[in-house]
């Protein structure tokens, strides 16, 4: 039904600032009456993390930063849905405007600061929906005033750890002063060690992954997958959006700072996910984001080497909808290819993409 509307209702939507409709959207979708998420060809089921994923396409952390509606967007169809980013104290973030629609380039810039409600709010959300279906994770990140940054990621995973699936540690937000530095081989390496003992010390299963910027080099991707690997990261989430702004971007808010998503980011995000695919194999799993706005894009991405795909910004101009194209095109692909599953695809042209996506 939601797809049959977007279509109608998308010029209105586009008539406002762009994060007055993202709220009036994701207002509506918490007060849909809750359904289970949709079944799945057996095709499309991917295992990682000790999980089993209905479909391998999920929704991105930032749509929904207060765990205000994940079992509305399971039932979309996704195969996972990440909330936040969350951080300890409730924090208000950028003034506005602070995000910023390119319909010419499919893109958005977004300067949001990480404004959160906070730990204890997302918690009670999370709690409150204990024993529901679906696959949700949540992403963290520290406070913008706060003293000790380690000590606030420890403090999410602390509060979280049992609620959700998987914890996100977003140490490549372009948005926050400071926090990018975290990704140095030193300050992450103690993060990370900090993190997974308190995963541990919770005694649940929750997965921790790590997400990076699609900004860093080849020698600081090697210092991370290393780190990664050293400290048992269950996956690499490839990748945050980026500060680079190419040359091609018409849209007229493209001197807006602030990260960039969407499909300007399709090419450099897949070539350091290639590369990461190059680094660790099928040793930790890969989630690969950034401008996927089609099952072709996706495909690339599970190609390049990502069990699992991520998407948001395409939802601003193609809709919910999206998420049905895309799965429906995989099985396409698949029939093509003649596979039974994707796991065979995962990987297969990193070598060439590293080199020409």
């Amino acid at each position: 039904m939601l797809s049959a509307v977007f279509p109608l209702v998308r010029p209105l939507l586009h008539a406002l600032d762009a994060e007055t409709a993202h709220s009036l959207t994701l207002g509506a979708l918490a007060r849909l009456p809750l359904r289970p998420p949709p079944a799945d060809d057996p095709r499309l089921h991917v295992t990682v993390m000790s999980r089993t994923f209905s479909n391998p396409v999920g929704l991105a952390a930032g749509f929904d930063k207060g765990a205000e509606a994940p079992d509305a967007l399971l039932g979309l169809g996704f195969g996972f849905v990440e909330v936040g980013g969350v951080v300890p104290r409730p924090q208000p973030g950028n003034p506005r405007p602070r995000v910023f629609r390119l319909p010419e380039d499919r893109a958005v810039i977004n300067r949001f600061g990480l404004n959160s409600e906070g730990l204890a709010v997302v918690r009670g959300r999370l709690e409150a929906r204990r024993g529901r279906p679906g696959i949700v994770g949540v992403n963290i990140g520290a406070n913008k005033d706060s003293a000790d940054r380690l000590a606030d990621y420890v403090a999410c995973t602390r509060g979280l750890a049992g609620l959700v699936d998987f914890i996100t540690v977003n140490v490549s937000s372009p948005n926050t002063p400071g926090l990018r530095d975290l990704q140095g081989e030193a300050f992450l390496d103690d993060l990370l060690a900090r993190v997974v003992a308190a995963r541990d010390e919770s005694g649940t299963g929750t997965a921790v992954l790590l997400k990076i910027a699609p900004d860093i080099g080849l020698d600081g991707l090697d210092a991370m997958t290393a780190t990664a690997r050293r400290r048992g990261i269950d996956a690499l989430v490839v990748s945050n959006t980026t500060v680079a702004r190419p040359a091609s971007l018409a849209g007229a808010a493209r001197a807006e700072t602030g990260g960039l998503s969407g499909r300007p980011l399709f090419s450099p995000a897949t070539r350091l996910l290639a590369e990461a695919f190059l680094r660790v194999g099928t040793e930790l799993p890969l989630i690969g984001v950034g401008g996927i706005d089609s099952a072709d894009a996706a495909w690339t991405k599970i190609r390049a080497g990502a069990s699992l795909v991520q998407l948001y910004s395409a939802l601003v101009y193609a809709g919910p909808g999206l998420v049905g194209e895309i799965k429906a095109g995989l099985l396409r692909r698949l029939e093509q290819e003649g596979a039974r599953s994707l796991t065979g695809i995962v990987g297969r042209d990193a070598a060439d993409l590293a080199r020409s996506a």
